[in-house]
């Protein structure tokens, strides 16, 4: 159950990333795109969150939290916006996808072995694997025009990506350890467990678009497609978190070692597939492949993964 809601929720995330590119196609641009699907996103995680549990308590400090996660997560979306504008849609989301990999390299070097975190060697082989395969699939850019810019809002994408699943692991290693003293932390597990971390994390990113669209970008009414899409998008996006929560609430033991990397995998499969069918992209599957295989070993836990298997 838990893997067949993952496979939904990839879906999902897949059709939401869609609907950036379609918006970008009906002559908008991501910066519109991303101001209403996260402004709506905003007003879901409102609904799930404070409204849905009753929650209203607010502390200074999460919101601050929230704010700080959001506005990283906000120039992710822009980088990624101008990204797919100037390059091909299933590699940069390949790339976007493949910085899962890499938050195993830095909690371990932050906080190491003691509170749980070892980096192994399959971590290393998983890293070298995505690293390969992006590399490999970039060989087919030469004719691709802008392509210095691409690749620079494509590694701002990677970084910023990188970044705010730091802070979400962090906060994930808060929440279940037994001493928020331990880890130098301002915040107890309570406190980090609070139903506004969400809804503060969209708003500032969704404060980021609209900053951007009116101040830095254009001044104009959106365009009737960009509304659409967005609204869908921001729909699937919504959809996408929710069943990938459900995922880890019914998954087995099992389930929830291999829940984040399928995840993953499936966006990467389905946006190059769209790519390809839709926009005519020259997808280097078997790079694809190299790229998928390194996030699967480097994001694993192989050896909860054989201890579940009675290996």
């Amino acid at each position: 159950m838990g893997i067949l809601l993952v496979l939904v929720a990839g879906c999902f995330a897949s059709l939401s990333n869609f609907c950036m590119r379609r918006s970008i196609d009906s002559g908008g641009t991501s910066q519109v795109y991303l101001m209403i699907q996260l402004s709506f996103a905003t007003m879901v995680a409102l609904l799930i969150g404070p409204i849905r549990t009753q929650e209203f308590a607010l502390n200074g400090g999460i919101a601050f939290l929230g704010l700080g996660a959001g506005l990283v997560l906000g120039l992710m979306f822009l980088t990624l916006g101008r990204a797919l504008e100037q390059g091909p849609p299933g590699l940069t989301f390949a790339i976007l996808n493949a910085s899962t990999v890499m938050p195993a390299v830095a909690m371990a070097t932050l906080f190491g072995a003691a509170f749980g975190y070892i980096y192994t060697p399959w971590h290393a082989l998983g890293s070298v694997l995505v690293l390969a395969g992006l590399f490999w699939a970039g060989r087919g850019l030469e004719g691709l025009k802008d392509k210095r810019s691409w690749l620079l809002f494509a590694t701002l994408t990677f970084t910023c990506h990188l970044i705010f699943l730091v802070v979400m692991q962090w906060r994930a290693l808060v929440l279940n350890w037994p001493s928020s003293d331990d880890l130098g932390s301002i915040f107890s597990s309570r406190q980090m467990a609070s139903q506004w971390f969400m809804p503060f994390i969209y708003l500032a990113a969704a404060a980021v678009q609209v900053c951007v669209y009116f101040f830095a970008s254009e001044r104009r009414k959106p365009k009737g497609a960009e509304c659409f899409y967005g609204f869908i998008g921001g729909g699937a996006n919504s959809i996408s978190t929710f069943f990938l929560i459900w995922a880890t609430e019914v998954a087995s033991s099992l389930e929830n070692i291999v829940i984040f990397p399928i995840f993953s995998v499936a966006i990467i499969v389905i946006c190059n597939f769209w790519g390809q069918r839709l926009y005519q992209e020259r997808v280097n599957w078997k790079a694809c492949q190299v790229c998928a295989l390194g996030l699967l070993v480097g994001t694993i836990d192989w050896k909860a993964l054989l201890a579940a298997l009675g290996w």
